[in-house]
């Protein structure tokens, strides 16, 4: 199966074993599959299912907890929708995320470092590459990794060149594709940085800050993930700028 080209993301409330979860579940699997199911009817090829509201993030979120309720959410959004499902739990947990996907028919995870070691607000996350490919290994499962390099809410610890990550991440860390974001979240990053990437030989997707009206600046990517654009008041997402989004993107991106 090829790798999506536009992916939305569903912007989950938090989940049991966030000091902010707040109880009713059912809710929470609700929320899920309505806003996946907005994404999926907008265009999107694929839906990315992440724990964003679940702050302050611990550098590994491997509580039992977080990561039973993700494989829940995740099942009943399978079921609901075509678009492939990927799996991002903050702030780098990929190797659970890898197992949420493959209990759960996921295709793909997001990795935030998965072969750097960056300085976050959470602390230091280490690279998760080993974990990754050891879990999908054990469980035989067909998951595809998709990598950030220098990921927003982070600082390389080393200042190594962008596209000598990239092409570490390619060659060594087992990454399907990469993800170049701008510093914060929803922000965009500097177009200059996607064609550093491409070095590496894999698809790069821009992985935050991008709306209708910049999309243009990044016809050089692979794919593309958004979701703060989509948002409305209520976290969820919103029809009408998600088919105005694929609009835009289908032009800037020639599909």
């Amino acid at each position: 199966m090829s790798l999506p080209r536009l992916i939305g993301v569903v912007h989950l409330p938090p989940l049991p074993g966030s000091p902010r979860y707040a109880g009713g579940f059912e809710s929470v699997v609700d929320f899920a599959v309505r806003n996946a199911r907005a994404l999926d009817e907008a265009g999107f090829d694929g839906i990315i299912l992440e724990n964003f509201n679940d702050f302050p993030f611990k550098a590994r979120a491997r509580d039992p907890e977080t990561v039973a309720a993700m494989a829940v959410v995740a099942r009943e959004v399978r079921r609901a929708v075509s678009a492939q499902i990927g799996i991002n739990i903050l702030r780098n947990s990929a190797p659970e995320a890898a197992a949420v996907a493959a209990a759960a028919g996921g295709s793909f995870v997001r990795a935030n470092a998965l072969c750097e070691v960056v300085s976050a607000p959470e602390g230091l996350l280490e690279p998760v590459a080993r974990e990754v490919a050891e879990v999908l290994a054990r469980l035989r499962a067909d998951v595809k990794v998709l990598a950030d390099i220098y990921v927003k809410h982070g600082w390389p610890l080393h200042q190594r060149p962008l596209a000598e990550v990239a092409l570490d991440c390619a060659e060594r860390g087992g990454a399907s594709a990469l993800i170049v974001s701008g510093a914060r979240t929803g922000s965009p990053p500097d177009p200059a940085a996607i064609a550093e990437a491409s070095k590496a030989g894999l698809p790069v997707y821009v992985g935050s800050g991008t709306t209708p009206e910049n999309l243009g600046r990044f016809r050089g990517a692979y794919g593309l993930i958004v979701g703060t654009y989509l948002k409305r008041p209520d976290g969820g997402v919103d029809p009408e700028k998600a088919k105005r989004y694929v609009e835009a993107a289908r032009r800037a991106l020639g599909l």
